[in-house]
């Protein structure tokens, strides 16, 4: 054997050694990790269970009135189970929320409104509340939302700004100031008749973190909160997504 073979012969040696190295690295990882969320799970589990159970008195009682609308957006594939969103509802009620937007992006909690309002004690539209209301007691009012909503409202107030825009602006001493606000798009919206209701805190029910859809023109500074599948919901999770909102100082920009 040549000094040549003996060369790529270790060399080969090497390399074999080096991807049984990584296979066997990538194979560690990758038990970590899984025991990492098995165990965050199974943590996060008990302390829902804890928390429904009035264990921990921290959540004992929550202040919301920086909650004022609550947004609930659900996966399209779990949207079918309406029992599942009524029971989702009815602990929104006990905690005391007043004003929630059901979300899916096919519009099909729309048509089972009837039935959810049916079955959820104390619900009511907003729609036929009007802009500004207070129930009293157990008593929420539910705005159901599709990704077609509102998009003809839009292009009407976008027509209204930029007529606006047109009629008092100089184009020629434009120096890149913002000239749109969001009490602008509020006022345009409000002379096409769309009351806009935007959401302090996103829930999200679906199996990747994202709005799935909703509006984004509606989610300003909205908190985003994903809860993992409806089928799996917990009122433990729920409650403390709510109380961390609560207990949260915002800052908003100019």
């Amino acid at each position: 054997m040549d000094s040549n073979q003996s060369m790529r012969l270790l060399s080969s040696w090497i390399g074999q050694i080096g991807d049984l190295g990584l296979n066997l690295l990538w194979r560690f990882i990758h038990i970590v990790v899984s025991l990492w969320y098995i165990v965050s799970g199974i943590s996060e589990a008990i302390e829902s269970y804890a928390i429904s159970l009035g264990l921990n008195k921290k959540y004992s009682s929550i202040d919301l009135e920086k909650l004022r609308c609550l947004a609930v957006v659900v996966d399209i594939e779990a949207v079918q189970d309406v029992a599942k969103v009524v029971e989702l509802l009815q602990w929104l009620t006990t905690i005391g929320v007043k004003q929630v937007g059901l979300f899916d992006s096919q519009g099909l909690l729309k048509k089972s409104k009837d039935l959810i309002l049916e079955t959820v004690p104390g619900s009511m539209l907003l729609e036929e509340i009007g802009k500004d209301f207070s129930p009293d007691g157990k008593r929420i009012a539910l705005e159901f939302i599709s990704s077609s909503d509102n998009k003809e409202a839009v292009m009407k107030a976008a027509n209204i700004l930029l007529q606006r825009y047109l009629k008092s602006s100089h184009p020629e001493n434009d120096q890149g100031e913002n000239f749109f606000t969001e009490s602008h798009l509020n006022e345009a919206l409000g002379v096409v008749g769309e009351n806009v209701h935007v959401p302090d805190l996103l829930l999200v029910y679906g199996p990747i973190r994202s709005h799935l859809g909703f509006p984004a023109w509606r989610l300003r500074y909205t908190e985003i909160v994903h809860m993992g599948t409806l089928k799996y919901m917990r009122y433990g999770s729920l409650l403390k997504a709510i109380h961390k909102f609560t207990g949260v100082h915002q800052n908003y920009g100019t």
